[in-house]
């Protein structure tokens, strides 16, 4: 997809996001919307390499979603790609769905990883990484991170690990939103200078705005050129990207748009496809 498709792609998935998790009455709005061109760019920008008719194709990339509450934004983009029909979205969390309200690799086509425990992905990652380094395989790992997850101690071990083993195929993302659950990241658990943490701790970092699809897709490139280390992006971000009640308010993390919210939110989006 070129620049634009890109854009308008970003806001069908948003359309998608706000409708499945409305239909649901339950999901995380927040996090997905500010991870909505970080993930679309990875599936829709030539850059992760998978085969929707070959979901187990043993030449893909792996993804890895370490924060896997935000899953409606990876629910979007892997049904947009021709992973499971569109029409499942409507499903989201429903008993007996394919799709529920964290990723479960058995239920779901495209998923590479169960996730929802915080903190595990990057280790996951790392696994993956080492192997086809070993088996000298040229495949990719990708794995999107939360920055309040940042604060989970497992993610600073296993970014010790992947420095120490070279891992230059890896590349980890941070939705770098600045807000968590319940307040900010800087009120909870200050991160500090994020970028100067991860080169210290060996990593390749390239920062970026997660919201410019030329920058984030630029970016992937450069993490792909990248040898000799692993690198992370640094995504800025807005929580609730897109709808103006809801950027950077800790109070539409975890909670449902009504049906008045719902119509104002797709009508600030803009864009959308009801198929």
């Amino acid at each position: 997809m070129n620049t634009q498709e890109l854009i308008s792609m970003s806001r069908t998935v948003r359309h998608d996001i706000l409708t499945m998790i409305h239909e649901a009455k339950s999901g995380h709005p927040g996090g997905s919307l500010s991870a909505t061109e970080l993930m679309t760019v990875l599936y829709f920008g030539d850059i992760l390499k998978v085969d929707p008719e070959n979901p187990d194709w043993e030449g893909r990339d792996r993804f890895i979603l370490s924060k896997g509450h935000v899953a409606p934004v990876l629910y979007s983009v892997l049904a947009r790609k021709g992973f499971f029909p569109v029409k499942e979205l409507h499903t989201l969390r429903r008993l007996g769905s394919c799709l529920q309200g964290h990723p479960h690799k058995g239920h779901t086509p495209g998923l590479d990883c169960s996730s929802g425990s915080l903190g595990q992905g990057l280790s996951i990652a790392n696994g993956l990484a080492l192997a086809f380094k070993l088996q000298k395989k040229e495949n990719r790992v990708y794995c999107l991170m939360g920055d309040g997850e940042l604060q989970e101690g497992q993610i600073w071990e296993a970014a010790m690990t992947a420095a120490q083993h070279r891992l230059d195929n890896l590349c980890a993302i941070v939705d770098y939103n600045h807000v968590q659950l319940d307040g900010t990241t800087e009120s909870i658990k200050d991160l500090g200078d994020l970028g100067r943490k991860w080169q210290e701790f060996g990593w390749n970092v390239i920062d970026l705005n997660g919201h410019d699809v030329e920058e984030v897709l630029s970016a992937y490139h450069r993490a792909a050129e990248y040898k000799g280390a692993p690198t992370v992006l640094i995504a800025h971000t807005i929580k609730g990207k897109g709808v103006s009640f809801m950027e950077n308010n800790c109070d539409w993390h975890g909670n449902a748009p009504d049906k008045e919210q719902l119509a104002q939110a797709l009508k600030e989006i803009g864009g959308g496809d009801d198929e």
